[in-house]
């Protein structure tokens, strides 16, 4: 049996990301942190961890976006994921997330809080599934999307990768 994306969107019954690809949570901590725990730009309460399945095929991308909070990518299965990031001190960097052996891949990836990521499946025809744990857990309003004008302006160096890395 050829393991594709397809397979995975249904058996793992995975639904559309705002970012691009395909998601479903598989965990939400049951303990909470109060707002006066955590940093002054999180609102509200949050639990302490989650956990989802996230899909990539080749005809999709996750473009730019950050989060408040940490998040670790773990790798599963498919073609390595590459990941490009803008660090807090405006450096651009890609890393390769996935099991190929060649030396500077890797099977997880902590990406600190605030710092601007972007993915796509390194080869055609494929797919990349990983797994993504965020601490404290994930809640959408610490989400935020990249805009594009907004990114090259702030990063006039890296006008190419925002550009084929988001969607407006």
């Amino acid at each position: 049996m050829v393991v594709t994306a397809k397979y995975w969107i249904e058996k793992l019954s995975l639904i559309k990301h705002p970012e691009g690809g395909y998601y479903r949570e598989t965990y939400r901590s049951d303990i909470l942190i109060s707002s006066d725990s955590l940093p002054k730009d999180y609102q509200g309460q949050r639990n302490s961890c989650t956990a989802i399945y996230y899909l990539l095929s080749e005809a999709d991308f996750s473009a730019f976006h950050r989060l408040k909070s940490d998040e670790i990518f773990h790798f599963y299965s498919g073609s390595p994921l590459l990941v490009h990031l803008i660090d807090d001190q405006g450096r651009y960097f890609c890393q390769k997330v996935g099991t190929q052996g060649q030396e500077n891949d890797i099977l997880q990836l902590v990406i600190p809080r605030g710092w601007w990521f972007a993915s796509e499946v390194s080869e055609p025809n494929s797919y990349s599934l990983i797994g993504c744990t965020v601490s404290p857990g994930f809640n959408f309003n610490d989400f935020e999307l990249g805009s594009r004008e907004l990114l090259i302006q702030m990063y006039p160096n890296y006008q190419d990768i925002i550009t084929r890395m988001t969607y407006n």
